[in-house]
């Protein structure tokens, strides 16, 4: 009886031990989506100013009180803690990336360890990224339910503050319920009410008929409208996050110690 006992008291220390450190462990991978960042298209097509317009201030531009250069944790606080209009998606409401180029170092670091199983070199790559600061909240998505509406907030890595580099607004004014002659007069309604809510916020557009922007050079600010669409970016900042990432991780690259 007396070992029963002791078999049952160490079973149920292991346990509680397991189970304190799950309840530590402030970031389960399992839970989250983590993707590989530093992909997007950093293009950008000429623009020009319309004649007789002026400059316009683009970042003091906001979408639903989100502005660009806004820190991850000030977005996160007004749409997680504060009551409003917009919360977070149910599911990967926040996506993490890893830049490319680190977890490239990463692959190649943990498997001079040894590592080669996917599901084990996918824990340690991700493990190193955290515990050194490369994986970073890149996405922020938001609804509206009763609207639909929805708003996907993009940011930069850590290695440049992870800050608001695009607001990516869509609602349904474009969507079409049928063929019939009154679905067409309530699109063009709707397309049209939206429409003069943008005018009314940011004024008309400086650059072709859809396009607010700060300068002719496309990698400054700029707002562009689309059928029940509106896109905030700001892709100077977004290109100096991806070339700063990539020069670092050149420079951190663990290489072997050769010697001739």
């Amino acid at each position: 009886m007396q070992l029963k006992n002791k078999i049952f008291i160490v079973i149920t220390a292991i346990l509680l031990c397991v189970g304190a450190r799950a309840a530590t462990d402030d970031f389960d991978f399992s839970n989250f989506a983590i993707t590989e960042g530093g992909t997007q298209d950093i293009n950008s097509e000429p623009i020009t100013i319309n004649p007789d317009a002026q400059p316009i201030t683009v970042n003091n531009f906001d979408v639903a009180g989100i502005m660009l250069g806004a820190p991850f944790e000030d977005v996160q606080t007004l749409f997680f803690k504060a009551k409003g209009l917009y919360s977070p998606r149910e599911k990967d409401s926040i996506v993490y990336s890893i830049q490319k180029e680190w977890k490239y170092n990463l692959d190649y670091e943990c498997r001079q360890q040894g590592i080669f199983i996917p599901s084990e070199l996918e824990q340690c790559i991700n493990t190193l990224a955290k515990d050194r600061g490369l994986l970073y909240a890149s996405e922020l998505h938001l609804v509206r339910e009763n609207t639909g509406e929805t708003i996907v907030v993009y940011f930069t890595s850590n290695a440049t503050d992870n800050v608001v580099w695009r607001v990516l607004y869509n609602n349904d004014v474009n969507e079409i319920e049928g063929d019939h002659e009154k679905f067409a007069d309530q699109r063009e309604k709707k397309i049209l009410a939206f429409w003069q809510g943008v005018l009314d916020k940011y004024g008309a557009p400086n650059a072709g008929t859809d396009k607010w922007v700060s300068t002719n050079n496309a990698y400054d600010p700029m707002m562009t409208a689309y059928y029940g669409s509106l896109d905030l970016v700001d892709m100077g900042r977004y290109a100096n996050d991806v070339a700063t990432n990539i020069q670092a991780a050149r420079e951190n690259f663990q290489a072997k110690p050769y010697a001739f």
